[in-house]
């Protein structure tokens, strides 16, 4: 682990203004949901990973990563379109990056949309950075989600 405890502590050196601001609440809903750190950035719910979230040192940006299974809708739990919408915006796309075997990146269903070309190397369907407060909304709205299919499995 870094110099830093937590994600937080991470958040308060190296972002300002409202990039902090919303990146602390951000953290703060995970926290209120027993959503968990694990490591330097990984966020879990029920020893499964849910996100991660990290910085980059020196230039005032964080980027927050949703992992886990959004391929399909739950009636249990509807989402709206809006929520969709954003999610199928944000599909984290293969840049071919070096430091991971994604190359050429996978095909991915996000609610019932195909996409190709994402990130495999990552296991994370989506990405966001630097969100501001709506985007922040519907990623919150996201991770319910992926709570609420997470205990459902595990209660079958």
């Amino acid at each position: 682990m870094s110099e830093h405890k937590t994600i937080e502590d991470k958040l308060k050196v190296t972002l300002s203004g409202d990039l902090q601001k919303n990146a602390l609440d951000f953290m703060a809903f995970l926290r209120a949901n027993d959503i968990i750190q694990v490591g330097q950035d990984a966020m879990h719910y029920m020893g499964e990973c849910v996100c991660y979230l990290d910085t980059f040192d020196g230039q005032n940006s964080y980027m927050i990563w949703l992992a886990g299974d959004f391929s399909e809708e739950h009636e249990e739990f509807p989402l709206d379109n809006q929520t969709k919408e954003l999610a199928w915006s944000h599909a984290n796309e293969c840049g071919n990056c070096d430091d991971c075997d994604c190359k050429p990146g996978k095909t991915a269903t996000i609610f019932g949309r195909e996409f190709t070309n994402i990130c495999s190397g990552a296991h994370v369907d989506m990405k966001v950075y630097n969100p501001d407060i709506e985007t922040l909304s519907g990623f919150k709205k996201l991770m319910e989600f992926r709570k609420f299919v997470i205990a459902n499995r595990t209660a079958e």
